[in-house]
């Protein structure tokens, strides 16, 4: 376990002493109409005025308003006690606001953030040492499809496997105190064949600073409590980029069997004094291609992924609480899955760190448009490329997907303009992390992708067998390469080129049920489920080329009710059944490892 770990902390990755969480109540007001601007609500917030318990979207109960309907303009206010503060530089931090957000800090407007999946922060040190400031904070979302919106509905009800909306406010917002001179971010990769920590230090330090006094960043790391190396390097700039070597001592590599993770505590300097203090942690590991099968540390490994959606009863996408969080992944492991694909979502970071400690394998999956233009492009990539940078340094991260089943990217199969766009990710992807895979496309249609993935809701093995084991289907080569739902495994001009291959969709078996759907027919029975479930895992087991697959899923997500617990994490079956639903898992692909 990290020794600086702390219950609640919104970014255990890099730690700081002073914090203070503003979750809890908050005034809040709709308005419908868009006129809290031009009537000076960061100046005076309306009478007419409800409470909302932060970071809980409107939308849901734990909010204490749950009206699902739509209300695209949504204020927020609350007074923060600043006093404790005094001198200090102080900054406000966002973990997550759909879709666009404006601050203000006693009627002074700080700044705007675009996307609804992206941490973001605003300096409110010119206020430190008051009293009583007011943050008004305004969010603004749409049904438009052309932002990255993941699962949440884009019509006025929901329909299939698209949810209610998230609107404004869903992840955790706090203050943090730093110094004049501050580490803003440290993206750390770890390389264990020549033993070295690479680090791009992005500092707050002004360009006519480094004229005026000296910076040095120092680095120590541990393990388990002992010293393994220590260094400290000049800093004459406010980007730099830098190599530590880890020593001669055996490394202990991080994989869901023994999840091991360094300590590394990075101090800045200025003028050989203390101007700010981080603690971090991260776990060295590879995880690559070779030829057609997977390797994590430089062996075998086949993936039983469940594909988890992260929606709760009471809260929607927010998480209960960190609690909530770990259960999931304790969840995952009962089952007998050593990884999970975080679907359609940019999850909590506390869960990142949980996975992290746990050793749970994740795919990091990107949140889709649902129509292919010029704005969509952007605003897809530049949320894309931020939740990348700001999430690469977790260890349980082994794979990107930034689409799935051409949603957002419809007419990919033949039109060379979506083509390029999806091409220009994968690259853009591996430019910013070149240590993971990219899975452009889960499910079909695939263009530049490191691995090939199927999405496949065949009820019976038997099917699936046929369907994978005749060679005159001759899926992988484009022959008849006809997905269960119709598409190409391939977008034209593009082929299989010996990729690992992964059923990384599958199952969605839903027992009998008055409300919701699953994929096939409905199990009549816990007996019936047990039967059909095995029956694919089995048919999983004989196809020579799969990698590894995803069950879907992990929980019920309102009208869909195919998870292996309802969306209140209750069970549905048996403690026998669950165990052999277990042992399946784990004896599924345990040949090719």
């Amino acid at each position: 376990m990290i020794s600086f770990y702390r219950k609640d902390y919104p970014r255990p990755q890099f730690v700081r002493e002073a914090w203070k969480s503003l979750n809890g109540p908050w005034d809040f007001a709709f308005d419908d109409a868009n006129r809290g601007e031009a009537l000076q609500w960061p100046k005076q917030f309306p009478e007419e005025k409800r409470t909302i318990q932060v970071p809980f979207t409107y939308e849901t109960p734990r909010s204490g308003i749950g009206d699902t309907s739509v209300h695209n303009y949504v204020w927020y206010r609350r007074q923060v006690d600043l006093s404790q503060w005094k001198g200090q530089r102080l900054l406000l931090h966002f973990e997550g606001a759909d879709y666009c957000t404006k601050v203000w800090a006693d009627g002074e407007y700080l700044g705007m953030h675009q996307g609804g999946y992206s941490r973001f922060s605003f300096d409110v040190s010119a206020f430190a040492g008051k009293p009583d400031v007011e943050l008004v904070v305004k969010v603004w979302d749409s049904l438009d499809a052309d932002q990255p919106r993941g699962k949440q509905r884009y019509k006025k009800e929901s329909w299939g496997c698209w949810y209610v909306q998230s609107t404004g406010i869903w992840k955790t917002v706090w203050l943090e105190a730093v110094g004049e001179n501050y580490l803003a971010s440290v993206e750390a990769t770890p390389n264990g064949e020549d033993k070295s920590l690479a680090l791009q230090v992005e500092a707050a330090i002004p360009e006519d600073a480094f004229g005026v006094h000296h910076f040095q960043l120092r680095c120590e790391i541990s393990l388990e409590g002992q010293p393994i190396a220590s260094h400290t390097r000049e800093v004459t700039n406010s980007v730099e980029k830098i190599c530590l070597p880890l020593g001669q001592q055996p490394l202990r590599l991080w994989s869901p069997e023994k999840p091991w993770l360094y300590e590394v505590t990075y101090t800045l300097f200025r003028d050989g004094e203390v101007a700010d203090k981080v603690q971090s942690y991260f776990g060295i590991r590879s995880f690559c291609t070779q030829k057609d099968r997977l390797l994590l540390n430089g062996s075998p490994i086949y993936l039983r992924l469940i594909l988890d959606q992260g929606y709760w009863e009471e809260s929607g996408l927010t998480p209960p609480s960190e609690e909530e969080l770990r259960y999931d992944l304790e969840l995952v492991r009962k089952f007998g899955y050593n990884g999970l694909r975080k679907h359609q979502k940019i999850e909590d970071e506390r869960f990142l760190f949980w996975c992290d400690v746990m050793g749970i394998l994740v795919f990091g999956e990107m949140a889709a448009t649902y129509r292919f233009t010029s704005r969509a492009m952007e605003r897809f990539t530049a949320q894309w490329l931020q939740i990348v940078r700001q999430n690469q340094n977790h260890p349980s991260i082994i794979v990107w997907v930034p689409f799935n089943e051409s949603w957002g990217i419809p007419d990919i199969r033949e039109d060379l303009a979506t083509q390029n766009f999806v091409n220009s990710i994968y690259y853009l992807t591996k430019a910013q992390d070149p240590t993971r895979p990219v899975i452009t496309n889960d499910g079909w249609e695939h263009t530049l992708s490191d691995i090939i993935t199927i999405h496949d809701y065949r009820e019976r093995g038997q099917e699936l067998e046929e369907n994978y084991l005749d060679p005159e289907q001759d899926i992988l080569h484009n022959r008849k390469s006809m997905s269960w739902y119709g598409q190409l495994l391939f977008a034209q001009g593009y082929r299989y080129r010996g990729q690992p291959v992964l059923l990384s969709e599958y199952g969605g078996i839903a027992l009998q049920s008055e409300k919701g759907w699953g994929y096939g027919a409905q199990a009549a029975c816990e007996e019936g489920f047990l039967e059909r479930f095995l029956s694919q895992n089995q048919a999983i087991d004989k196809v020579p080329y799969f990698s590894g697959f995803c069950y879907t899923q992990l929980t019920d997500v309102e009208q869909e009710v195919n998870g292996l617990v309802d969306m209140a994490r209750r069970p549905k079956f048996t403690a026998a059944t669950e165990a052999r639903i277990a042992k399946s898992n784990r004896e599924t692909g345990s040949s090719k490892e």
